[in-house]
């Protein structure tokens, strides 16, 4: 593409790289000159106008940024007409936003006139909100350019894991001293969080915290479960404590203890002999403020896995705190925020 400044009676055909709003004259950028563009031009006064003229091989910047839109799109999200080479793609299902980081960065290495801007991934998405933006920085790119980043973008694509209608298994732990409103409260907080999809809170069950009837209740919720939440009356401090340890009585394993997010540290994953997921809820999950444990839920509702290996991959952006000086404390275990 050539760019510049021409004498007025030669810019037919070219499109103006800046608007002019003078003595009446109205042209918008990206506009492509016209007779009649060239007529009011000079009547008031200019002789020179800046244009970009098309070359040969040239892509015009609507026609690449819907291309390298119509690639990278993938399941559950649709593209936009595009617009001063602007191509939005937005949700079409509520949840969990997904995509390669690493052919994002490849797009984006390509050219620097060909830009890919996304959300951050894993982040819950509602439908009709944005999640992408391809824009094509000058009016048009080299179709050598375009082809690729269309290359790169093959093999991987944005995407939504739409939320299913799973079913939820709850056992809430006791100890003398832990109030039945407390218990009372997180299941609503709980019903709460699971509100924005088709999951159902399907069982609860209320049992002392120990080893053998903890396990009891898990092996009697299981199988109408999907997932299997246990919010203890004290908070898990090793993987030899009671939650853990109820979950191998009963057959299963643990994946993983702890996590890089704050809150939410004290969060632990497990799974039972027939694949049922469960989760050792952190204190923090009786809040509804955002937490570790929120990532984790929403994933699993979304039909995501969660490896030990995701769950270590949460340290960036997982500050949630509002206060990163908090002090340090000595507390009691019972109801950590964790």
């Amino acid at each position: 593409m050539k760019f510049g400044s021409v004498p007025v009676e030669e810019s037919l055909g070219g499109v103006i790289a800046h608007g002019v709003r003078y003595k009446g004259v109205n042209i918008k950028k990206g506009e492509i000159v016209e007779p009649y563009h060239m007529a009011a031009l000079k009547a008031v006064g200019f002789d020179q106008i800046v244009i970009a003229e098309f070359e040969t091989g040239d892509v015009e910047e609507n026609a690449a940024a819907l291309a390298l839109a119509e690639t990278v799109a993938g399941d559950n999200v649709m593209v936009e007409a595009p617009a001063t080479g602007r191509v939005n793609i937005y949700a079409k299902q509520d949840g969990i936003f997904t995509l390669d980081e690493a052919v994002v960065n490849g797009i984006n290495d390509v050219d620097e006139r060909i830009t890919l801007a996304t959300l951050p991934p894993m982040r819950h998405v509602m439908a009709g909100d944005m999640v992408a933006t391809v824009k094509i920085i000058p009016f048009s790119v080299p179709e050598t350019a375009l082809a690729c980043a269309i290359g790169a973008a093959r093999g991987a694509k944005l995407s939504v894991a739409a939320y299913r209608a799973l079913r939820i298994g709850v056992i809430s732990t006791l100890l003398p001293g832990l109030k039945v409103s407390v218990v009372e409260k997180t299941l609503n907080v709980l019903a709460e969080r699971i509100a924005m999809t088709p999951a159902k809170i399907v069982g609860g069950e209320r049992v002392m915290h120990d080893v053998p009837a903890l396990a009891q209740a898990i092996a009697a919720i299981a199988p109408s479960s999907d997932i299997v939440i246990i919010f203890g009356a004290s908070a898990i401090t090793d993987r030899r404590d009671v939650i853990p340890a109820a979950i191998e009585q009963c057959g299963g394993h643990i994946l993983h203890f702890g996590m890089p997010v704050d809150p939410g540290n004290l969060l632990l994953l497990g799974q039972l002999q027939d694949g049922t997921c469960v989760i050792g809820a952190p204190g923090c999950a009786r809040s509804p403020k955002e937490s570790g444990f929120d990532w984790v839920l929403q994933r699993m509702l979304a039909g995501l896995s969660v490896t030990s290996a995701d769950v270590k991959r949460m340290g960036v952006g997982g500050l949630l705190i509002e206060n990163a000086a908090q002090p340090l404390r000595q507390a009691s275990p019972l109801l950590e925020a964790g």
